[in-house]
């Protein structure tokens, strides 16, 4: 995998100079000669590393770092200073406002390649801790925590285009006779296979996560109601159609579906699904159930 990296440094020479020594790493390095427009590049990039020069016009290393450190969307990018001060209370400083390293200018060409990969190294086992903190450790899907965080922003996203936004919420049916009859480590089976039946079912982009216990949501953007429960049929035919072989024990497993879009401003998906589930269960399990959502009133005032 590819990783990135942005040079911020008012010096053409030296920006050229870092790309050039880092041509044969795999990285993608791209500058820029302004510090501020550095950060707003910073901010729409995500690069996985940042070299920073420390003497730069307008807004120098230290205001840049402060600011990148600032910002929810740069904060954990790893900072390098680029710097021809060699004095401990300057690197003491920049350190402080949370670089992870100083390179020296005029630089070693083996030792930048050196310390770019040891903090290229560092960014991707913190990113691969914070990915692991949001999959489930049973199934190996994304977890409550990450169904949170993902329904937050798809929400504020199909209100900003005003594209669709469906919730699928999935329970396995008579789960507590599966423990209670074959043990729990048939239930924990049961519950991987049926996390594989749903992924397989779904689109790449659509987000699959166990919700707690036997239950699963899907989150399905840029699609409609009618057509998420279209897709939750699907689902619910390729669990219900084959008994599932577990060890010595065979099982017919079913799952129930609860099917919501968002219809509001003001409007989450996940309690409508929830109760749509309910009402599967309700009228016999191993079914599909759409939340009926009435139209938000019209302020006669308005």
């Amino acid at each position: 995998m590819r990783q990135s990296i942005l040079v911020i440094d008012d010096s053409r020479t030296i920006t050229s100079l870092v790309i050039a020594r880092l041509k044969e790493e795999a990285v993608d390095v791209l500058a820029s000669n302004d510090g501020r427009k550095g950060f707003e590049l910073a901010r729409v990039l995500e690069p996985d590393l940042i070299l920073l020069d420390v003497e730069m016009p307008v807004a120098d290393g230290y205001t840049i770092c402060k600011q990148l450190k600032s910002d929810p969307k740069t904060m954990n990018i790893p900072v390098v200073f680029l710097t021809g001060a060699t004095s401990s209370e300057e690197k003491i400083k920049g350190l402080d406002l949370g670089a992870i390293d100083y390179i020296t200018k005029p630089f070693d060409p083996a030792e930048l390649r050196a310390r770019v990969r040891a903090s290229l190294r560092t960014k991707f086992l913190l990113d691969l801790l914070a990915k692991k903190a949001q999959i489930d450790g049973l199934t190996g899907l994304w977890n409550r925590g990450h169904f949170d965080q993902r329904l937050s922003s798809e929400i504020a996203l199909a209100r900003r285009t005003g594209h669709p936004l469906a919730c699928v919420m999935v329970d396995v049916d008579h789960f507590k006779q599966i423990n209670d009859n074959h043990g729990h480590p048939t239930g924990d089976e049961v519950i991987r296979r049926v996390g594989q039946i749903l992924c397989d079912c779904v689109r790449i982009e659509d987000v699959v996560c166990r919700y707690g216990g036997e239950e699963f949501a899907i989150l399905m953007p840029n699609t409609t109601a009618e057509r998420a429960a279209a897709v939750a049929q699907r689902m619910r035919r390729a669990i219900a159609d084959g008994p599932m072989t577990i060890k010595q024990h065979t099982l017919n497993v079913t799952a129930s579906f609860g099917v919501a879009a968002v219809a509001s401003q003001h409007d989450s998906p996940v309690a409508h699904a929830d109760q749509a589930l309910y009402n599967a269960k309700r009228n016999g399990r191993n079914r599909v159930e759409v939340a009926t959502i009435a139209a938000p009133a019209i302020d006669p005032a308005a």
